[in-house]
């Protein structure tokens, strides 16, 4: 059984970090990181569109609260104004609060 010291650990994971170069010296562990990095741009544009750039923008907090009104008197369900982390702007939202 190996220890649960932090320097054990620490020990092992240097250890097998240096398994993953090969004898060309090329790392996998850099490329893992690199996957990484790439995957983490990618779901952050998706939930920058999600949550952004597929919305319609209303430049003032007023202007978004008219527009959740009007498609109330139009039969839509209930939607909440919020103001969005990424723009600046105001959007409409379905979801709770």
């Amino acid at each position: 059984m190996s220890s649960h010291k932090r320097s054990a650990r620490a020990k092992r994971v240097a250890e097998f970090k240096s398994q993953l170069t090969d004898s060309l010296g090329y790392d996998m562990w850099d490329e893992a990181e690199e996957r990484e990095r790439i995957m983490e741009s990618r779901n952050s544009a998706k939930l920058s569109k999600k949550m952004c750039t597929s919305k319609n923008r209303y430049a003032t907090e007023g202007e978004a609260l008219e527009v959740a009104r009007e498609c109330a008197e139009h039969g839509s369900p209930a939607l909440r104004v919020y103001e969005c982390p990424l723009c600046g702007g105001w959007h409409l939202t379905s979801k709770k609060a």
